[in-house]
C-alpha cells in the first residue's frame, strides 16, 4: 500500500518543520508554530526555521551584498540606465545595509535624521513615486517616512538581484511567477534543474545549519502560497540528494488547492508525501508510521507515488477527532523573533498593515460559518467544516503567544470570524485588561452594530478586512454573498464611527458582469470612499477555481469550462468562457489606478468612466446614495438574550435630593455628567459597578431590566428611548 521508504521503525522521531521562501518579511507565517504546538503535545521533539527571514536577512546583510554585487558585475545582459546607476553605488549600498537593518529592527530618532535628509541613502528607479511624502508624513513622522523611504531601498536592491543574479528572486514571493497558475510540472523542473543562484546557495546553507542542529528523522514544508513552492523544492532537492532516508512532507495552502487532481508522478522525485487539507492528524500519523505503529492505511488526506503513479488517501475515520478548541496554543518560542522586519509601501494606515507591524496571526474558527460564497472554495474541508473555538481558549492563546513573542499585536487570519465570537472574546480581552491591538476578516453584516463595534474597539480591535465585492444587487444575489450595498455601507460606518479602520476586498469580471455594473460598482467604491466609511481596498479579477460552486454549476452562472479533463500538475484555476463574453481585462488598469487615488484621498471629482482608456457609459448611481444610506439609522430595541456592558468608568452621584440626579461617568477622554430620575441613578451606581477583582460588568438586558425594577414589556421598550439613557450609551453603555 504504501512505498518501502516509509517502512523504516524510528523510536523516537524528530520533526523539523520549515517555511521556505519567502513571505512577508515582519511577521512569521502561523502554520509551523500550529504544527509545532500541536506535535510537542503529543510528545514529540520538533524544530521549526523559518527559511525565508533567514535568507533575506543574509541577502540584506553587507557581507550578502558584497558577493550579489560581485555577481551581479557579471551579468551579460542589457543594462538599463537604473542599473548602472545602481551598480556604480554598490559602495553606497555596502556601507548603509547595516544601519538600514538595524534601523527597521530598532527604530531611532538620529537615524530617521539621515535618511529622511535624502542624501544618505542611495536612490534608484523605485524612487520615482507619486506620493507627496511631507503630506503623507507630515513633519513628525520621520520614522514612517523612513521605512517608506527604506522600503524603496530594499525594492531597487531586490530588482537588481532578480535581473542580474537570481531570477527567481522576489522580496515577497520567491519564485512565484512559476507556480501561479501551472498546469505542468515541466517550467518548475526545469528551473529546479538550473545551477542554483547565489541566493539558492544560501538557502541550502541555512537549511543545512538546521538540519544538523536538529538531526531531523521527518521534515515537513509549509507552502501556504505560490511564491513558497520554488525555495521549498529546492530544499526537498538537496534533502533528497544529501539526506535520502529522511521522510520529507510538502504541505499548506497551495498542494491544498491546487494538487488535489495532480496526475504528474514527478514531483516525488522531490518529496515523499503531499498532505492536503489540515496537517495535524497528516503530520501524526506519517510520525506514527515512522514508528512502526500504523500502515499506509492510516494516511488521511494524503498523496504519495506508487508503482509510477500517484495515489491519494482518504479522510481516515469521520475526520472529526479533532476539535479546533482542543488544538493546543501555536508555539512561536523558537523563531527568531529579533528577526522580523516591516516594510512600508504606502502611506495609507490600513493598506500597511499587511507589511508593518508585528502581527502574531490566530484562528478564531476552523472554516467559515457562511460557507456560501458562490467563487469561493467551499467545497474543501478548510472552509466548508466549520469549529470554532471559544473566547477563553482564544485569550488563554493570546496571552502565551504575547509571552513568546513578546509582541501583542494580533492578525485572526478567518475566512470570517464569527460576529458572536468576536463579541465573547472582545469581553475576555476586557475582563482581563489585557492591552492588545488586533484586527480581523469579517462579514459586513447587521450583527455588527454600533455596540459591537465600540465593543470591539474597546478591546483592541484596529481594522476590519472584508468582502463587498460588487455594486450589483443581481450579482450579490447570484453570488449569494448575504449582504446588500445598504447593509455594508451601514456596517461600515459603524465601524469607522468606532475608530475601526475598513478594508473592502473587490471583485471584477464575476460571470454575467456587465460593462455598467463594473463602471456602478466602481461609483459605489468612490463614494464609500469619499464618505469616509472605508480606508482602502483592493480588486481581484474573478478566478473560477475548481471547488467553487460556479465550478460545480456553471451553466446556472452562464460559462462554459474549458473541456480539457485537466492538468498534470496545478488544477484548481480554470479557463472558461462566458456566453455572452465581456472584456473584464479592459477594466484592471482603470479600477487599480483609481482606487490608488482614493486611498491617498484624491480623484473623487473625476467621473468614474473616465478613469479607464477606451470609452465607457457614464454611472447609474445616484451621487449620494452611500451618503443616504449611511444617514440611517436603525432604530433597536434589544432582545432578552443581548447583553449590557459597562466598560467599568468610575461613576459617582451628585444632587440626589431633589426631582434629578446628576450621576458623573469618568471616561478615559473626559468627564460626562447625565441627568437622570431620582432614584435611577442609585440604581444604575448599584448595577454598574464591576464586582471586586472585576474590571466590566456584563449582564443580560432580562437581568438589568429587572433590576431597574421594570416589569411591564412597553415599559421596557420606553427605557431605551429615554434621553437618559441615550446620554448614558454616549457615555460608554453598550448593548451587544
Amino acid at each position: 500500500m504504501i512505498p518501502e521508504y516509509f517502512r523504516k521503525a524510528v523510536a523516537n522521531p524528530v520533526v523539523l518543520l520549515i517555511t521556505p521562501p519567502l513571505m512577508q518579511p515582519n511577521t512569521p507565517y502561523p502554520a509551523t508554530p500550529l504544527l509545532t504546538g500541536f506535535l510537542k503535545s503529543k510528545g514529540y521533539t520538533v524544530f521549526q526555521a523559518d527559511l525565508g527571514i533567514e535568507l533575506l536577512r543574509k541577502v540584506f546583510s553587507s557581507d550578502g551584498l558584497i558577493k550579489l554585487f560581485n555577481e551581479a558585475e557579471k551579468y551579460q545582459g542589457e543594462r538599463s540606465r537604473e542599473l548602472r546607476r545602481l551598480l556604480a553605488l554598490r559602495q553606497q549600498y555596502i556601507d548603509t545595509i547595516g544601519p538600514v537593518m538595524a534601523f527597521l529592527t530598532n527604530p531611532t530618532t538620529d537615524v530617521a535624521t539621515r535618511i529622511t535628509g535624502r542624501d544618505w541613502l542611495p536612490e534608484s528607479s523605485h524612487f520615482q513615486t507619486s506620493i507627496d511624502l511631507d503630506w503623507a508624513f507630515g513633519s513628525m513622522g520621520i520614522i514612517d517616512k523612513s521605512k517608506f523611504l527604506i522600503t524603496r531601498y530594499l525594492q531597487d536592491i531586490s530588482d537588481m538581484i532578480t535581473q542580474c543574479v537570481a531570477p527567481h528572486f522576489s522580496l515577497i514571493h520567491y519564485g512565484e511567477r512559476l507556480s501561479v497558475s501551472l498546469p505542468g510540472f515541466d517550467p518548475m523542473l526545469q528551473a529546479l534543474q538550473e545551477a542554483p543562484s547565489l541566493p539558492d546557495q544560501w538557502l541550502i546553507e541555512l537549511l543545512d545549519k538546521h538540519m544538523m542542529e536538529a538531526h531531523p528523522d521527518l521534515v515537513g514544508f509549509s507552502v501556504p502560497f505560490p511564491g513558497n513552492l520554488y525555495g521549498g523544492l529546492r530544499c526537498c532537492a538537496h534533502l533528497r540528494s544529501i539526506y535520502p532516508e529522511i521522510l520529507t512532507i510538502l504541505g499548506g495552502g497551495y498542494p491544498t488547492t491546487e494538487l488535489r487532481r495532480m496526475t504528474d508522478a514527478r514531483l516525488f522525485d522531490f518529496v515523499h508525501l503531499v498532505s492536503l487539507d489540515d496537517g495535524f492528524e497528516p503530520l501524526q500519523a506519517a510520525l506514527l508510521m515512522l514508528q512502526g505503529q500504523n500502515g499506509g492505511d492510516s494516511l488521511p488526506s494524503c498523496a504519495f507515488r506508487q508503482n509510477g503513479k500517484v495515489v491519494y488517501t482518504g479522510v481516515v475515520g469521520n475526520g472529526q477527532g479533532l476539535k479546533f478548541a482542543e488544538i493546543p496554543a501555536p508555539d512561536y518560542s523558537a523563531l527568531q523573533q529579533e528577526a522580523y522586519f516591516p516594510l512600508l509601501d504606502t502611506a495609507n494606515l490600513m493598506h500597511r498593515l499587511w507589511s508593518d507591524g508585528r502581527w502574531n496571526k490566530l484562528t478564531l474558527a476552523h472554516g467559515c460559518y457562511w460557507h456560501g460564497c458562490a467563487f469561493c472554495d467551499t467545497s474543501l474541508k478548510y472552509i466548508r467544516q466549520y469549529d470554532p473555538s471559544t473566547a477563553i481558549v482564544v485569550v488563554d492563546t493570546m496571552e502565551r503567544v504575547m509571552a513568546q513573542t513578546g509582541s501583542s499585536g494580533f492578525h485572526f487570519t478567518d475566512e470570517a470570524a464569527p460576529p458572536v465570537l468576536l463579541r465573547d472574546v472582545s469581553l475576555e480581552i476586557l475582563r482581563r485588561g489585557l492591552q492588545v491591538s488586533w484586527w480581523s476578516n469579517i462579514r459586513f453584516e447587521r450583527a455588527f452594530n454600533s455596540g459591537l463595534c465600540i465593543l470591539m474597539a474597546k478591546a483592541g480591535c484596529i481594522a476590519v478586512t472584508g468582502g463587498i465585492e460588487t455594486a450589483s444587487a443581481r450579482l450579490l444575489k447570484l453570488m449569494n454573498k448575504g449582504v446588500t450595498i445598504e447593509q455594508a455601507a451601514q456596517t461600515c460606518r459603524n465601524f469607522t464611527q468606532a475608530g475601526i479602520m475598513v478594508h473592502a476586498y473587490l471583485m471584477y469580471g464575476f460571470p454575467t458582469q456587465t460593462v455598467q455594473e463594473t463602471i456602478d460598482s466602481l461609483e459605489i467604491v468612490r463614494q464609500m470612499f469619499e464618505s469616509g466609511i472605508i480606508q482602502s481596498g483592493f480588486w481581484h479579477r474573478f478566478a473560477l477555481t475548481e471547488y467553487s460552486p460556479v465550478s460545480l454549476n456553471p451553466g446556472a452562472f452562464g460559462i462554459m469550462p474549458d473541456p480539457s479533463e485537466g492538468n498534470g500538475f496545478a488544477n484548481n484555476e480554470i479557463f472558461y468562457t462566458e456566453q455572452r463574453p465581456v472584456n473584464h481585462d479592459q477594466f484592471g488598469e482603470g479600477l487599480r489606478t483609481s482606487l490608488f487615488n482614493f486611498m491617498q484621498g484624491v480623484g473623487f471629482d473625476v467621473p468614474v468612466n473616465k478613469w479607464f482608456g477606451t470609452k465607457q457609459p457614464g454611472t447609474r448611481i445616484k451621487p449620494d446614495l452611500i451618503a443616504k444610506y449611511c444617514s440611517l439609522v436603525m432604530s433597536e430595541m434589544p432582545g432578552q438574550h443581548r447583553r449590557i456592558v459597562w466598560p467599568g468608568y468610575p461613576l459617582s452621584i451628585e444632587n440626589n435630593t431633589g426631582k434629578y440626579d446628576l450621576l458623573w461617568v469618568e471616561t478615559p477622554e473626559k468627564s460626562i455628567s447625565v441627568k437622570v430620575p431620582h432614584g435611577i441613578g442609585e440604581k444604575l451606581l448599584r448595577i454598574l459597578t464591576p464586582e471586586k477583582m472585576e474590571r466590566i460588568t456584563i449582564l443580560l438586558v432580562s437581568d438589568f431590566v429587572k433590576w431597574m425594577g421594570i416589569t411591564d414589556d412597553t415599559e421596557a421598550d420606553l427605557l431605551w428611548t429615554q434621553r437618559w439613557m441615550i446620554k448614558m450609551r454616549e457615555a460608554g453603555l453598550l448593548i451587544v
